[in-house]
């Protein structure tokens, strides 16, 4: 009888698709490139995340891995990382005292560098004494506004590489990535009919985008909510209709969030929805949504599906996906393989320049190399067996360029 796990096989089946990783790393895992270096690892924690981090130890690093997420840690494939990683913490459901105290352990191993997801385990450590730290990685829309603002007050004491920026980071893994794995947590979770459903996406940004493409590509009738105007200007130009959220919300039966801000669905708007709305965020923390709000001001909640709370408000009935928490990995398996092989391989890459320029990075955030960003990209092609044009000698030098 075979001992392989049904988290061996996530894992197993994730590997298969994550070429650009295993062609980036190869190198690295062949000479112990990381030996020595203890690595701690604060990412929603599914079969995509356990290839990360098994490639990372592969290369002579220790790992020490917990969950950024609660709600998307896969206990399976936490399960089959014990004995490939140096050590993980982590389970499904952990609540905010326990969730604290697993990046807390990552942290009291010393790690050297940190591969951050909403920045907890950055913000975390600056309040601990950063000890061992030299700097780290974050990948995401969230954690980089909440390092920015550390950087602009002066605290942010270690180089951290904005991951998130990454070329092949937002294009790809913001647009294309959120853009169908939100929709297959929606689909999932309700197994209701997007074709014709009135739906409003808060947020116009690359996670924004792509939600408002896949949600009109299922016969959506999509209205954008932005602040922005040159974004909003840009969902305009797309077709969409624009509007203030608190009039979009009035005739809509699905709402997604994805702004990465506080507060952007709260009183006012639960007022005026309709009955049986339909609410999701895809924007990293269950901020964007007023939980606390609808939890204390409701008649009372139940489970109507799995995942899938319907709140009695004001005689109406509001219904919240995932508990405010990111809809494509509380109610989906996260993002398309093909997408984080990307974003994963961005993050190994950052990992690797850290610890090759120890001493030579200012402390603050350090834009991701545009270097590596061409090496993903030329990889992927490759791997996927795409070919591309070449400049010649004559263009080359008509454009001031050299090869």
């Amino acid at each position: 009888m075979s001992d392989i796990t049904e988290g061996d096989r996530k894992i197993e089946w994730a590997r298969r698709f994550m070429s650009t990783l295993e062609s980036v790393s190869e190198r690295s895992v062949e000479s112990a490139a990381l030996k020595g270096l203890k690595v701690g690892m604060v990412l929603h924690i599914e079969a995509k995340t356990a290839v990360l981090a098994s490639r990372v130890q592969e290369a002579g690093a220790q790992v020490y891995l917990a969950a950024s997420n609660p709600l998307s840690t896969k206990d399976d494939v936490v399960s089959a990382l014990r004995g490939k990683i140096t050590a993980v913490w982590a389970r499904w459901g952990e609540d905010a005292k326990e969730y604290t105290e697993s990046i807390e352990r990552v942290l009291d191993a010393d790690p050297d560098f940190v591969i951050d997801d909403g920045a907890d385990c950055i913000t975390l450590a600056h309040s601990r004494g950063l000890k061992s730290l030299k700097g780290g990685c974050e990948e995401t829309t969230t954690g980089i506004t909440r390092l920015r603002q550390m950087e602009r007050k002066g605290e942010l004491k270690i180089p951290m590489i904005a991951v998130n920026d990454a070329l092949t980071k937002h294009l790809f893994d913001n647009r294309y990535g959120t853009g169908q794995s939100a929709l297959d947590g929606l689909m999932r979770s309700t197994n209701l009919l997007i074709a014709g459903r009135k739906a409003v996406v808060v947020g116009f940004g690359w996670v924004g985008k792509g939600i408002s493409q896949r949600l009109r590509g299922l016969g959506a009738q999509v209205t954008v909510c932005e602040v922005d105007p040159i974004k909003a200007m840009e969902a305009f130009m797309e077709g969409f209709r624009v509007l203030p959220a608190l009039e979009a919300v009035k005739d809509a039966s699905l709402i997604v969030t994805a702004t990465g801000d506080i507060g952007v669905i709260t009183k006012e708007h639960f007022d005026a929805m309709l009955d049986g709305t339909i609410l999701a965020n895809a924007g990293h923390f269950n901020v964007e949504v007023d939980m606390d709000f609808l939890e204390s001001k409701s008649d009372h909640k139940r489970e109507v599906r799995t995942g899938v709370t319907e709140y009695s408000y004001q005689g109406k009935k509001l219904l919240v996906i995932g508990e405010g928490r990111l809809v494509n990995l509380v109610a989906a398996d996260g993002h398309p393989i093909e997408v984080m092989d990307m974003s994963f391989s961005a993050q190994f890459l950052g990992l690797l320049y850290l610890s090759r320029n120890v001493g030579r990075l200012r402390p603050g955030l350090i834009p991701f190399p545009q270097e590596l960003d061409i090496q993903i990209a030329k990889t992927f092609l490759v791997n996927h067996g795409i070919r591309t044009d070449f400049l010649s000698e004559s263009q080359l030098a008509y454009l001031g360029l050299s090869r």
